[in-house]
């Protein structure tokens, strides 16, 4: 089971401290991750958002379309709107991708 699965699901045990709910657990995971094991894997989204912007644009060279690393994340968003669409809103991760996609969108663009 995967770290941030684990940490969705809620103790039945009391505690001090009550359950996050749903939305911020997801926020919480995506933060884990896109500061943990895709950061420690992939490194920042600067360098790997720009080597795909170059390859894509690669592609599209002869569409006359430029891209940035902030047009990766807004794609690749738009990419896990697509999966979430054919999963009936169901496959969490393409949930937590989203928002880690957002939130890495913004600091690349932040950068530009």
């Amino acid at each position: 089971m995967s770290k941030a699965r684990q940490s969705y699901e809620y103790s039945t045990t009391t505690s001090a401290e009550p359950a996050p709910n749903p939305r911020r657990q997801l926020l919480l995971d995506a933060a884990d991750t896109i500061d943990g094991d895709r950061n420690e894997t992939y490194g920042g989204p600067e360098n790997s958002f720009l080597q795909i912007a170059n390859l894509w644009n690669a592609y599209l060279r002869s569409f006359d379309v430029c891209l940035g690393p902030h047009d990766v994340a807004a794609m690749m968003a738009l990419l896990k709107i697509a999966r979430i669409s054919t999963t009936s809103g169901k496959h969490r991760d393409s949930w937590l991708d989203l928002a880690g996609y957002a939130g890495c969108g913004w600091e690349v663009a932040e950068q530009e």
